[in-house]
C-alpha cells in the first residue's frame, strides 16, 4: 500500500511538476525524459523499477521501405523494499529531471533520473539515508533478440535489425558500498549505500543520403560515451544536464492564476470532468509540451516523430512516423514563439535530405520534372508508406524554413538554407499548376486530407478515405499561395532573382483562391459541394487562418468570417491533434473563449484502455500525453502553439512591417495572468502582464532593430526599437 505524501509546493516550482502517489502500472501512466536521441519511460517502482527505453534511429524500413521506428529494450532494476509508504514521483518540468522518493523499514530512500544531451547517456542514482541498503539484480533487455552479455559492471546488447541497422546499448553499474556480482546477464548489488546507472545506446544509423544512411557499428561511440561519463561524478553529469535544458526552458514563463497543486496530477486531471477550474493546470501542461519538445529534437538527431522519441510497441500506430499533412508540421509549431529554436535544425536536415532522396526515387508516383514532393507518411530516410501521394507536403514543410527567418531574421540561414529550398519547390509548383476553365491557376490533382466528394445514387456525398484527385482544391491553392508569398519576401529581403520575383508573384496573384459557398462556407473544393453536416476531424482548406496568414478577420473579414462558418459546422469534435488545430484557428479567429473550450476539451482525462487506433474524442491519458487516441505527441504541441497563438501573434504585415498583436484571442477563464519571453516575428521578445482581462503592461525588446507595429484591441502603434532595446506599452 503507497501512502501518500501530501504537501504544499510554493513559487514557480510547485507550477511544473508533474506528482504521484503511486508507481506507473502501465506504459501510460510513466513518465518522459529525453535528450533529443535516447529516451526513457520511467514507471518508478519500488521494487520492480521499470526504465524502457528508445534510441532515435532504431528504424526498420529503407529508403524505398516505410518501416517503422523500434522500441529498444528495458533497464529492469528490482529491490528488496516491500513495504513502501509516503511514496511520490516526480518529473520537474524546472530542471528535466524524474525523481522517486519514498520510506521502507526506517529508512527514505531517493532516486534521481535524466537523459543528458552534454554527455548523451541516461542517468538514474539511487540513494538512501542509511548506508548499505540497496540489495537486488540490475537486468537489459532487448526488443529484437539480440545478444545480452553481463561482465565486471557492464551489461551489453547487441544486435541487427533486418534492414541490416546494427544497434548497441551499454548499462553501466556503479556502486558506492557494498559489492556488484555478475549471475548469468544479469548484475547482482549486495548491501550498496548508492548506486548510479549509466545508459548509453546508438545505432549505425548515419544521417547521410549520400552514405546511404549507414556508418560504422555503434559500439566504439557507446563505449566513448559512457566511459567519458563514468569519469564524471553524478553532480557533474547533473549540473551539466541542468544548465543544457534550463538555457533553453526558462526563456518562456506563464502564469495564468492559481490551480490545484497540491493535488496529484492524476487526480488533478480528474476533476476536470467536474469542470473544475484550474488555470495552472493548462499552464502546465503549456510547459510540459516544450519540454516534450526539448527531450525530443535536438541538433545532431532526428526529428520529432509521431510519439517524440518514446514508443514501446514493434508495429506503432502509423509507424510513429513523420506524415505531412499535419503531423510533422504541428510538431514544430510552438518552437519559433516559445523560444525553442534549438530544436529545429532535426527537421530543417531532414527536410533537406528529403529533397535528396524524393528526386532519386525510382517511384514515378513521386517523380518530378522540377522540385520534389513525397508520400503522405514517411521516414527518416524517405521511405514511404504508400498508400498516399502528398503533393503540397514540400511546401508546407518549407514553410517552416522561412519561419525560422521570420522569427530569428538569421540572413544567412536564409540565404544558404531557406531560400535555396524553397525555390527548389516552387519550381516544382510553377511546373504543376495549370489553367482552370477561368483562367486562374490550380493544382490539377489535389486531395483534402482525409476524405473527399464522390459520387453516390447521383448525389455527391463526403466519403472518409477518398483520395479520388480533384483541380484546385482549397488546402492545394493555400499552401501553394503561402509557398510562393514567403518566396517573394525572401527574395526581396536578399536582393536576388528579381525576375523571377516578379513572376512568383504574377503566379501567386494568378491563383484561383477559396471562394464562399452556398450556406456562407469556406468551400474546400473548387466546386461548392461542402456539407453543412460534415464532422471530420481534418479541417485542412482553414490552412489559410492557420499556419497560413492568406485569411484573417484583420485583412479578409469576409473570408474568416466564411472560415467561422465551416468551423461550426464541422463542430468541435476530433482527434486531438484535430482539437489542437482548432484552437490555434479559433485563436486566429479573435474567438479565445470557443478556442478555450476546445482546450478545455482537449484536456479530458482519457482511461489507459482507450488506445485503439481509430478512436476519437481526443484527451490526454495521466502522464499527460495526448491520446489521438493512440497516443500522438502533436496534441501536446499543438495545444502550445494554440495557447501561444491566444496570447500573441505576429504573422501579419501592414505598411510593409510586421506587427504584433497583443492579447488578441484573451479567454474569460484567463482574467488575470503573466507571460514572459515569447518570440515574435520580426526578432522580438515579448513579455506582457494583465488584469480582469485587460493588459497592464508589455515589455517588446528587439533583438533585431528592424520596424514593426504593435496592436492591442483598435489600438494600433507603429514602432522603431533600436537593436538590443526594450519598448514598453502601457
Amino acid at each position: 500500500m503507497f501512502v501518500a505524501l501530501i504537501g504544499i509546493f510554493s513559487g514557480q516550482a510547485e507550477g511544473l511538476l508533474l506528482w504521484y502517489v503511486q508507481p506507473a502500472r502501465n506504459w501510460l501512466e510513466a513518465l518522459p525524459i529525453g535528450n533529443g536521441s535516447l529516451g526513457g519511460m520511467i514507471f518508478g517502482g519500488t521494487t520492480n523499477e521499470r526504465v524502457q527505453f528508445n534510441e532515435q534511429t532504431l528504424w526498420l524500413g529503407s529508403e524505398t521501405e516505410m518501416g517503422s521506428y523500434q522500441p529498444f529494450g528495458d533497464v529492469l532494476v528490482q529491490w528488496a523494499h516491500a513495504g513502501p509508504t509516503n511514496y511520490r514521483r516526480t518529473l520537474d518540468l524546472a530542471d528535466a529531471i524524474h525523481r522517486v522518493s519514498y520510506r521502507d523499514g526506517g529508512v527514505a530512500f531517493q532516486r534521481e533520473a535524466f537523459s543528458s544531451f552534454p554527455d548523451q547517456v541516461m542517468v538514474d542514482r539511487f540513494t538512501a539515508d542509511q548506508p548499505g541498503n540497496y540489495s537486488g539484480t540490475i537486468r537489459l533487455t532487448d526488443m529484437h533478440r539480440g545478444r545480452i552479455t553481463a561482465a565486471g559492471n557492464k551489461i551489453t546488447s547487441v544486435g541487427t535489425l533486418t534492414n541490416g541497422l546494427n544497434y548497441e546499448a551499454q548499462l553501466l553499474v556503479l556502486n558506492d558500498g557494498g559489492t556488484l556480482a555478475v549471475s548469468g546477464n544479469e548484475i547482482v548489488v549486495s548491501k550498496a549505500n548508492r548506486v548510479t546507472l549509466l545508459l548509453a545506446a546508438g545505432t549505425s544509423f548515419a544521417n547521410d543520403p549520400m552514405n546511404n544512411w549507414r556508418g560504422e557499428p555503434p559500439h566504439q561511440r557507446v563505449t566513448q560515451r559512457l566511459d567519458a561519463a563514468a569519469k564524471k561524478s553524478f553532480d557533474e553529469l547533473r549540473a551539466a544536464h541542468i544548465a543544457d535544458y534550463q538555457k533553453i526552458f526558462s526563456r518562456v514563463s506563464l502564469n495564468l492564476g492559481a490551480g490545484k497543486v497540491d493535488l496529484p496530477t492524476d487526480v488533478r486531471l480528474a476533476a476536470r470532468k467536474g469542470n473544475s477550474s484550474d488555470p495552472a493546470f493548462e499552464a502546465l501542461l503549456f510547459q510540459y509540451g516544450r519540454y516534450l519538445l526539448i527531450s525530443s529534437s535536438r541538433a545532431g538527431g532526428l526529428p520529432a516523430n509521431l510519439q517524440g522519441i518514446w514508443n514501446q510497441d514493434l508495429k506503432p500506430a502509423w509507424y510513429s512516423g513523420y506524415t505531412s499533412d499535419i503531423n510533422i508540421e504541428m510538431n514544430y509549431w510552438l518552437a519559433e514563439p516559445t523560444g525553442l529554436a534549438e530544436c529545429t535544425p532535426p527537421l530543417f536536415a531532414w527536410l533537406h535530405n528529403l529533397a535528396v532522396t524524393s528526386k532519386r526515387t525510382a517511384d514515378p508516383r513521386i517523380q518530378a520534372q522540377r522540385g520534389w514532393f513525397n508520400y503522405s507518411t514517411i521516414n527518416p530516410m524517405g521511405g514511404g508508406s504508400k498508400w498516399g501521394v502528398h503533393k503540397p507536403g514540400s511546401a508546407w514543410l518549407a514553410q517552416h524554413l522561412w519561419e525560422h527567418y521570420a522569427f530569428t531574421g538569421d540572413t544567412n540561414f536564409l540565404r544558404t538554407v531557406a531560400y535555396p529550398a524553397m525555390k527548389d519547390v516552387v519550381g516544382f509548383w510553377e511546373s504543376e499548376l495549370v489553367a482552370n476553365a477561368s483562367g486562374k491557376l490550380v493544382s490539377p490533382g489535389g486531395w483534402s486530407p482525409e476524405h473527399g466528394p464522390v459520387l453516390k445514387n447521383g448525389k455527391i456525398v463526403i466519403q472518409e478515405g477518398d483520395r479520388t484527385p480533384h483541380s484546385g482544391v482549397s488546402y492545394d491553392q493555400e499552401i501553394v499561395w503561402d509557398l510562393f508569398n514567403n518566396f517573394v519576401e525572401a527574395s526581396a529581403v536578399l536582393g536576388v532573382d528579381p525576375a523571377y520575383r516578379v513572376k512568383i508573384i504574377s503566379l501567386r496573384d494568378q491563383l484561383f483562391v477559396p471562394k464562399i459557398g452556398r450556406w456562407g462556407q469556406l468551400q474546400e473544393w473548387q466546386e461548392d459541394v461542402d456539407d453543412s453536416k460534415d464532422h471530420h476531424r481534418h479541417t485542412s482548406h482553414l490552412f489559410a487562418v492557420h499556419p497560413g496568414r492568406q485569411i484573417s478577420p484583420l485583412t479578409t473579414p469576409e473570408l474568416a468570417q466564411a472560415a467561422k462558418t465551416t468551423l461550426n459546422a464541422r463542430g468541435d469534435g476530433g482527434t486531438g491533434w484535430s482539437k489542437a488545430w482548432k484552437i490555434c484557428f479559433w485563436a486566429r479567429l479573435g474567438d479565445g473563449d470557443r478556442a478555450h473550450k476546445l482546450l478545455d476539451e482537449l484536456l479530458t482525462p482519457v482511461p489507459v484502455s482507450r488506445t485503439g487506433m481509430g478512436s476519437t474524442g481526443g484527451g490526454i491519458y495521466p502522464n499527460l500525453l495526448d491520446a489521438c487516441p493512440p497516443f500522438q505527441i502533436d496534441g501536446n504541441f499543438g495545444l502550445v502553439a494554440g495557447m501561444t497563438e491566444m496570447l500573441m501573434q505576429s504573422h501579419l504585415t501592414q505598411n510593409g512591417k510586421q506587427f504584433i498583436q497583443l492579447l488578441p484571442a484573451l479567454p474569460l477563464s484567463w482574467p488575470d495572468g503573466e507571460v514572459k519571453g515569447l518570440r515574435a516575428r520580426g526578432g522580438f521578445v515579448v513579455d506582457m502582464d494583465w488584469k480582469s482581462g485587460k493588459l497592464v503592461a508589455s515589455k517588446i525588446f528587439s533583438l533585431n532593430g528592424t520596424p514593426c507595429g504593435v496592436r492591442y484591441g483598435n489600438n494600433l502603434r507603429e514602432l522603431k526599437i533600436g537593436k538590443g532595446e526594450t519598448f514598453i506599452w502601457k
